[in-house]
């Protein structure tokens, strides 16, 4: 039994967490954490009521294989992350704005072969689209991102949006320019560029989280889009990377990493 520790527990996701892991074989919900959020009660989703703790030192005291789940924000995050990897605790983090660099020095705090798994999208159709795109680079190098997301989101672009554009870079064997920030009538028009890749936020309400890569080629364009219109599209990779990273150690960045394991 795996015995998984959520924290931001009253937050949307950290909710939808608590639902997830409950419903799963093989795993439960050990202890829900969220200092702003003590004594809250939340529905587990199988009929019963989790009570919120602030107190995340007693969470991962104990014996048994642990997994803790993070989707706060970057600026919590961390600290949360050293005090379990220095106990031992695995961590799969949800938490985006953080750079990648900073994680590799997080991952040295890691005692008893503890693993920090990081993902900057873990729906499925998500994973896909990122590698259809990193697929698609090869052969159509100019390409530009744009992704949509909720208006409470905290950083700009999306973890997924900068993944995205690495793999893009890591793919294509040029990069082209991207005409038009020379004659820009507004700034930020042409949006940012992230690894040579142009990339544009949108940020309303009404939205969960949407990307699409556009690629360009003479005579044609190539689209591939994902849409999550519903925080449960995130839920089955998080249960899948909380069963793998018990058998993992280090920095392992990308769900993909467990899905072709």
């Amino acid at each position: 039994m795996i015995e998984v520790i959520v924290t931001g527990a009253a937050g949307r996701m950290g909710r939808e967490v608590i639902q997830a892991v409950t419903a799963a074989d093989g795993m439960r919900v050990f202890a829900a954490v969220d200092p702003r959020a003590a004594g809250t009660l939340i529905d587990d989703g199988a009929g019963r009521q989790v009570t919120v703790s602030g107190d995340l030192a007693a969470a991962l005291d104990g014996p048994g294989p642990k997994v803790l789940v993070d989707f706060t924000v970057p600026g919590a995050v961390e600290a949360t992350v050293i005090q379990a990897l220095t106990a031992g605790v695995n961590c799969v983090v949800g938490t985006t704005g953080v750079p990648v660099d900073r994680w590799t020095q997080l991952s040295q705090n890691a005692t008893n072969g503890a693993c920090l798994f990081i993902a900057p999208n873990f729906a499925i159709g998500a994973v896909l689209m990122m590698r259809f795109a990193a697929q698609a680079a090869r052969y159509m190098p100019h390409v530009e991102i744009i992704e949509l997301h909720h208006d409470r989101k905290l950083d700009a672009p999306s973890g997924t949006a900068m993944r995205t554009a690495d793999l893009i870079a890591a793919a294509r064997s040029e990069v082209p320019p991207a005409p038009g920030r020379e004659t820009e009538v507004a700034d930020g028009a042409r949006g940012a560029l992230v690894d040579g890749v142009t990339v544009h936020s949108v940020r309303l309400p009404g939205l969960v989280a949407h990307q699409e890569v556009l690629f360009g080629g003479t005579g044609q364009t190539l689209s591939i889009r994902h849409d999550s219109i519903d925080r449960t599209s995130f839920m089955p990779g998080v249960v899948l990377a909380v069963r793998k990273v018990v058998d993992r150690s280090g920095l392992v960045i990308g769900l993909e990493e467990l899905m072709d394991a």
